[in-house]
């Protein structure tokens, strides 16, 4: 029998089962975070130019990595919302908000710790810094709109429009490297040629980056299920599964 993926599409049938999809993303970030930490810090080889430093990538670059995701994820989920004006969308939308935004500032702040033994200064204005910093603004924005306007159908079309335009932004991230002169290192993982880094280390990095995922995917049904409860506080069926 197909799996009617409609189903779901309503806060209703949605709500209880993101409740029992929570606590398996939630061991599966456990899981990953703990095997990814023990292969980045002490399996992972000490690399030859940064020494003991270059370990921060293990959280910076994952953080990274999942910041554009998110944003992308949320202005697709917005753009649905915005579209066929389902209930589902926009709540999914401000539910990931909150997640990138922390996505962002981890990695922000981790690339700052890297910089200033590798360049010397916690910052510079390179293009790829200036650009992620532009996304955490973004982010923050698109949480600001959606606070300040009352209205609850008001908000989620008018920070759905700022999150669609502000898509312009990710690929000016990922690619700022190869367009700019930047301080910024050009990419260490790329899928069309192999990777410039130890096994090891390569491992460590893509489990911490399931772990963040993972660990998106959690948090983010856990606030959906609140955003849910919110809206949907005077309808019976909640009232029935509380």
């Amino acid at each position: 029998m197909a799996l009617n993926i409609w189903k779901y599409a309503s806060p209703q049938t949605f709500f209880p089962l993101a409740g029992r999809m929570i606590p398996v993303f939630t061991v599966l970030a456990i899981v990953f975070a703990v095997v990814g930490l023990y292969i980045g810090f002490f399996v992972a080889p000490t690399d030859f130019q940064q020494g003991e430093v270059y370990r921060i990538i293990f959280i910076h670059v994952p953080a990274a990595w999942m910041s554009m995701f998110i944003y992308l994820v949320m202005a697709f989920w917005a753009g649905v919302g915005l579209t066929f004006n389902t209930r589902l969308s926009s709540m999914m939308a401000h539910a990931l908000a909150p997640t990138g935004a922390l996505m962002t500032f981890i990695a922000l702040w981790t690339g700052s710790l890297w910089g200033k033994p590798t360049w010397g200064t916690w910052w510079v204005w390179d293009a790829r810094l200036t650009s992620e910093l532009i996304l955490l603004f973004l982010y923050v924005g698109y949480m600001a709109l959606a606070a300040a306007i009352d209205d609850v159908r008001r908000a989620d079309k008018a920070s759905a429009v700022l999150a669609l335009v502000g898509v312009v932004n990710v690929p000016i991230i990922y690619f700022s490297v190869q367009w700019w002169n930047t301080l910024h290192q050009g990419a260490s993982v790329n899928l069309t040629r192999a990777p410039s880094m130890a096994a090891s280390m390569l491992t460590g990095m893509l489990l911490m980056a399931l772990a963040f995922w993972m660990y998106s995917i959690a948090v983010s049904l856990l606030r959906v299920r609140a955003i849910i409860r919110e809206r949907e506080r005077d309808a019976a069926w909640l009232q029935d599964s509380a």
